[in-house]
């Protein structure tokens, strides 16, 4: 497991844990975002990911015991293999969703809402997982209807356990624990 960021203390801290995409990946979306994404805020590179569970607000001495699940969840994976399928818009968001070719990424994100449940860190969302990238944020939906980028399928390789900072300009994401994909 890899540690690039480090909290401590009594604090509280914005948890997500989700999907990495390989680097030839993210530039693919920001070279589409860059010709098909003019209206609304897109998302930076180094934003790009695919949640698996949002957790919200948690004490910082839970930060050990999400990533040993996350972990455990990574390393039980199968390699998940992903496809873009469509654009889809909502009210503040535009995204690219994927299909899960062989169900390993939902069969990932079962697993680790699992065991964030049984840690009693995690509330099962109502509506099933979708494998999505968020593109662009915006106020009002634009109705775009761009191209799909031709990324191919892709194989994510690693997860991780991202903290969340609200900002004004937006939320800046920050991976706090890396595991890598598959025994």
């Amino acid at each position: 497991m890899n540690s690039p960021g480090s909290v401590g203390g009594r604090e509280r801290l914005r948890l997500f844990c989700a999907l990495r995409l390989p680097g030839e990946h993210l530039d693919g979306v920001v070279a589409w975002q860059a010709l098909h994404v003019s209206a609304g805020r897109p998302t930076r590179r180094d934003q790009l990911h695919l949640t698996l569970a949002f957790l919200g607000s948690r004490p910082a001495e839970e930060l050990d015991a999400i990533a040993a699940a996350l972990g455990e969840a990574a390393r039980a994976a199968k390699a998940p293999r992903l496809t873009v399928r469509r654009y889809r818009e909502t009210r503040s968001v535009g995204m690219l969703v994927f299909d899960d070719e062989d169900g390993n990424a939902a069969a990932l994100a079962a697993d680790l809402q699992g065991r964030l449940v049984a840690l009693g860190v995690y509330e099962p969302e109502l509506r099933p997982w979708l494998p999505h990238l968020t593109v662009v944020r915006f106020r009002r939906a634009p109705r775009l209807h761009p191209p799909l980028p031709e990324l191919g399928t892709r194989v994510p390789s690693d997860a991780a356990v991202y903290l969340s900072r609200l900002h004004p300009n937006g939320a800046q994401y920050e991976p706090l624990r890396i595991v890598a994909l598959g025994g």
